[in-house]
């Protein structure tokens, strides 16, 4: 698929998807938000595609925010149409079968900050910055930002910087757990790549539980201890529960196959 806004590689079971507008520090329009979402699904049905990489073109940004000039003319029910369309798309990344890591370089302002927190994992470039500024435009956030950055920061600091607009810098961002790793910026996609390999040796039934298990936690009507042991005998009822079973048992290394 020809995409305009971004672009794609694949690589030892390791799809990366880079947003690429660096002129516009790579905010991100309608148009990019689409084919993300393309990128994403492509990602989903390939089954050479164990993990997914999201990053941003250029030393500078990792996403610098949404489009403001699409804001435009927006009144409360096409704002409303217009943050549930970001919700939906940030939603697949989030509820994605496949890890999905978050490897930002620079800024991720705003729509960017939202999606690095959808995605599974958050690795930091030593010039990352993160911050939601939408207040200083008379907004809030309308990609899920009120609602992740609670659940990675707690309710306290996330306030702060929701009303503040404050940025915080990649360090500050690993110690409030917003981001997993802090790494030089040359080093960056090593280590996302590095986080995944390891992801790739376990049963990816499993990995694709895991996330399920987790987002039922935060997931209004589900009951996440319910659907743990649900999924949990999900994963009992197949080959590589077997399988990892029984080489624990014979003293070998597992040879899972998603089944």
């Amino acid at each position: 698929m020809d995409f305009q806004n971004i672009l794609t590689t694949s690589a030892d079971g390791i799809f990366t998807i880079t947003i690429n507008r660096p002129d516009k520090l790579n905010a991100l329009n309608q148009a990019t938000l689409g084919e993300l979402q393309s990128a994403v699904n492509i990602a989903k049905a390939d089954a050479s595609v164990k993990g997914i990489i999201i990053t941003g073109a250029g030393p500078k940004a990792f996403v610098a925010g949404a489009d403001i000039s699409e804001f435009a003319g927006l009144d409360a029910p096409s704002g409303t149409i217009f943050a549930a369309a970001g919700h939906a798309i940030y939603k697949e990344i989030e509820l994605c079968p496949k890890p999905v890591i978050a490897a930002v370089n620079g800024f991720a302002l705003g729509g960017g900050c939202e999606l690095a927190m959808a995605c599974h994992m958050r690795v930091a470039a030593e010039n990352a910055k993160f911050g939601q500024p939408e207040v200083n435009l008379g907004l809030i956030p309308g990609y899920a930002g009120t609602q992740r950055l609670v659940q990675l920061i707690g309710k306290g600091k996330a306030l702060e910087l929701l009303m503040t607009a404050d940025m915080i810098d990649a360090h500050e961002a690993h110690r409030l757990g917003l981001a997993n790793y802090v790494v030089p910026a040359d080093q960056l996609l090593t280590k996302a790549a590095e986080i995944l390999q390891k992801i790739f040796t376990k049963a990816p039934l499993a990995i694709a539980e895991i996330v399920n298990c987790v987002n039922a936690y935060y997931t209004s009507g589900i009951d996440g201890f319910r659907y743990e042991q649900e999924a949990f005998g999900r994963c009992c009822d197949t080959a590589d529960f077997r399988e990892g079973a029984g080489a624990f048992l014979e003293k070998r290394k597992a040879v899972f196959t998603g089944k």
